[in-house]
């Protein structure tokens, strides 16, 4: 299954993201977030589609019949078509994606916005409600050696020790938010520095767990799916993500508050979570065996080149990887040609 998965599925999940992507990247800049994402939905849904497996939308654009497409529950795939002889003869996956990670980040052409989906067999993926959830991400240096209940600086001494250096040269991404202002406060006290960001906590969550990018952890509050992805990507790349879910009362800010319905507890037992305070390994989050996680850059980001536009066709920069027996992670450069036979493709 494994094989299978990458082998047969891999190319057509690199279609997706690298649709999502052009079609976002035409807006860049515009200064319109919702047109972005709507876009790139479009144009994910679209590819989805046409990919042979029988695919179920577990982390999407919302729960059912609160978004028009991707929305959770959703099922694609050429399995489910009615002209389909045997659809055993189609995989059955979970699907976890974020047509455009970073709307904000499109809309005003800043860095770092991409296109994401993960796939797992069956049951590889946690059910996530679109809730907050405290995250504290690693890459593999630092697996094992951090604790989500630990102070600030303790994590922080952990990780320096675990890559034999000093604190102050440690990097953590935190997103730019009022709940941070303690989180950013023990970071300084502590001695790291920070790279504040204003949207896009997958995207960093990636970069901290490859070696050479600069990033050493990710800490704060984010969103809950943006969690799932990224463990499965923690998945691929042997980087860990320790989190738990965030309900009203754990948040000070009144902004905050508000976006946490009242009935969160509610939909978390709806989606099997029975206890909302358990703190989530990676294993936790993405518990498949067989996952296949893939990216395409929206924007120019720490990892990935950002959609180029030429005469003749588009340009993008991917990676996609699996946590297959022959575990692998791809960076890929594609020239999408659409000029004529006389087309020059250049480096």
């Amino acid at each position: 299954m494994e094989r299978k998965m990458e082998q047969d599925l891999g190319l057509d999940f690199l279609r997706i993201v690298e649709a999502a992507a052009i079609a976002s990247a035409k807006t860049m800049g515009q200064g319109d977030r919702k047109y972005s994402d709507h876009v790139a939905v479009e144009a994910m849904r679209q590819i989805m589609d046409t990919v042979p497996m029988r695919g179920e939308i577990v982390i999407g654009e919302g729960e059912r019949d609160e978004a028009p497409m991707l929305y959770i529950g959703e099922k694609l795939g050429l399995g489910y078509k009615n002209d389909v002889e045997d659809p055993n003869n189609y995989p059955e996956v979970d699907i976890a994606v974020d047509p455009l990670e970073g709307t904000n980040l499109c809309a005003t052409g800043s860095s770092n916005a991409i296109a994401v989906m993960a796939c797992a067999e069956r049951g590889g993926l946690l059910h996530a409600p679109d809730l907050y959830m405290q995250k504290l991400i690693v890459g593999p240096s630092s697996k094992g050696a951090v604790d989500i209940d630990a102070p600030v600086k303790d994590n922080l001494k952990a990780i320096a020790r675990r890559l034999n250096r000093d604190i102050d040269d440690l990097v953590v991404i935190v997103l730019e938010r009022p709940r941070h202002k303690k989180l950013i406060a023990d970071i300084r006290a502590a001695g790291a520095r920070i790279k504040l960001i204003t949207d896009g906590d997958l995207s960093a969550g990636i970069s901290a767990a490859v070696a050479g990018s600069g990033v050493h952890a990710v800490m704060g509050t984010g969103g809950a799916p943006e969690g799932v992805l990224t463990a499965a990507a923690m998945k691929c790349l042997n980087g860990q993500i320790l989190a738990r879910f965030v309900l009203k009362d754990q948040l000070e800010d009144l902004e905050d508050r508000k976006k946490i319905p009242e009935d969160a507890v509610e939909r978390m037992r709806a989606m099997g979570i029975t206890d909302p305070k358990r703190i989530y390994d990676t294993d936790d989050l993405a518990p498949g065996k067989s996952i296949v996680f893939a990216a395409t850059g929206v924007t120019d980001g720490t990892i990935l080149k950002g959609v180029r536009f030429f005469g003749a066709g588009v340009r993008t920069s991917s990676i996609i990887m699996s946590t297959a027996k022959t575990k692998s992670v791809r960076f890929v450069d594609t020239v999408h040609i659409e000029g004529g036979p006389d087309t020059v493709v250049r480096f």
